[in-house]
């Protein structure tokens, strides 16, 4: 895989045409069933990924048009997992409203390829670079109900275990790079330590495609930031792990760059834009973020997107705060 120095990419998401789904607090409702649903998912993920061609990234995502949220689409194709009889969960920190989740009812193992053909199809649709995402063990544990087991490392390396089959298999395919979406880690440090960074390197195992974990602090919608804990203990933490990079959040949390000096040799991802319904910053603000990363991370190594992935808000806004990403990295490498 051939990228140039401060490469552009998104975190995944993008939002679906109104004729295919409405979106609602991050959950997807589709407008169609059966084959009309998968004839609109197809001209919905080609034509999102025309349009992420015409912008100028260089690292494509399939917009995960297919998917009602993160977490469903690869857990359907997962045993032990009740996706149907959902139970009530308070999830993240410092929010009060319960959310419905899916149930774990038994042992979590992989029954079949989750996204395997949702790749195939997106690289039919371009040459350029395609990368998917799975949802990581511990955000999978936090999104989930548990209500059989009572080891909550033991049941992170299941899921981690079932996770790796489908990265094997995506890699297999012709995945170019791979994330593994972890919010959770950002939330729950002290898990990270007990077990989120060994289910992490177990989901890597027999990985050589570049990969990075997302550690992002959710969704913006509109509530209190969620940045009780911050990166530095967590990266050195992971920097043990084979992970090959970080996609992290500078955006929102203005954290500053210096942060990302214990990642050397590692890829980094750097949110530069507010994927929220915010307005679009200005071109030289953002360029100034992305130098002062330079100064700890390598050109080739540094890759821009937003903090988190751009569903959420309008298609128009989606577009430009995706090509103001190509204008600043034009910018930047002017100067290298």
């Amino acid at each position: 895989m051939q990228l140039p120095p401060i490469a552009t990419t998104t975190i995944g998401s993008f939002p679906r045409p109104s004729w295919l789904a409405t979106t609602e607090r991050s959950r997807v409702i589709f407008r169609l069933e059966g084959g009309a649903l998968k004839e609109a998912q197809d001209d919905a993920t080609s034509l999102n990924m025309q349009t992420q061609e015409q912008i100028g990234l260089d690292l494509l995502t399939d917009g995960e048009q297919r998917r009602t949220g993160f977490i469903d689409h690869i857990l359907a194709a997962f045993n032990g997992i009740d996706l149907n009889q959902q139970a009530l969960k308070k999830i993240y920190r410092r929010r009060e409203q319960d959310r419905l989740v899916p149930r774990i009812v038994g042992k979590v193992k992989r029954r079949g390829p989750a996204i395997v053909d949702d790749l195939r199809f997106a690289k039919a649709q371009t040459k350029k670079p395609v990368k998917m995402a799975v949802p990581g063990p511990m955000t999978v544990i936090d999104s989930t109900l548990d209500e059989t087991h009572t080891d909550e490392p033991a049941l992170a390396m299941d899921i981690a275990a079932a996770l790796n089959a489908e990265l094997l298999e995506l890699q297999a395919a012709g995945c170019d790079v791979l994330q593994i979406d972890e919010p959770a880690m950002t939330r729950y440090h002290e898990k990270v330590f007990a077990y989120g960074a060994r289910a992490l390197d177990r989901c890597l195992e027999g990985i050589q495609t570049p990969s990075f974990v997302h550690l992002c602090y959710g969704y913006p919608g509109g509530l209190s930031q969620q940045h009780q804990y911050e990166y530095p203990e967590l990266l050195t933490e992971l920097m043990k792990t084979r992970i090959g990079g970080f996609a992290v959040e500078f955006a929102r949390s203005n954290y500053d760059p210096a942060v990302l000096g214990i990642c050397e040799g590692r890829l980094i991802m750097f949110g530069c834009v507010d994927p929220g319904d915010t307005p679009v910053p200005p071109l030289a603000g953002v360029v100034e973020r992305v130098r002062s990363a330079l100064s700890y991370i390598e050109p080739n190594n540094l890759l821009l997107a937003p903090d988190c992935g751009l569903m959420t808000i309008s298609r128009e806004l989606a577009n430009t705060k995706a090509h103001l990403l190509v204008d600043v990295a034009k910018e930047v490498r002017k100067t290298l």
